[in-house]
């Protein structure tokens, strides 16, 4: 089992540990592309076929918020993409 599988079995699970780093590692294996465009802390997964995924980038802790896990989730099922 590659590392790409390993972050989408662990975000099925909807840990309460999976950081932002992990996001964007799960995410560009899927073909995004992270665009932190502008000076606040919202960030845009852009994909060239796909809708984009966008949230705030978490802080002081890495760790995202449930609802976050819980969009990027919807986001790839709507897709099709898991």
């Amino acid at each position: 089992m590659g590392k790409h599988e390993k972050l989408l079995a662990k975000i099925k699970s909807r840990p309460k540990d999976f950081t932002f780093k992990e996001a964007v590692t799960l995410l560009a294996g899927f073909g995004y592309v992270l665009n932190q465009s502008g000076s606040g802390s919202r960030v845009r997964f852009e994909h060239e076929h796909c809708v984009p995924v966008f949230m705030h980038k978490p802080h002081p802790s890495p760790v995202l918020k449930p609802y976050q896990i819980d969009h990027v989730l919807d986001i790839l099922r709507q897709e099709g993409l898991l």
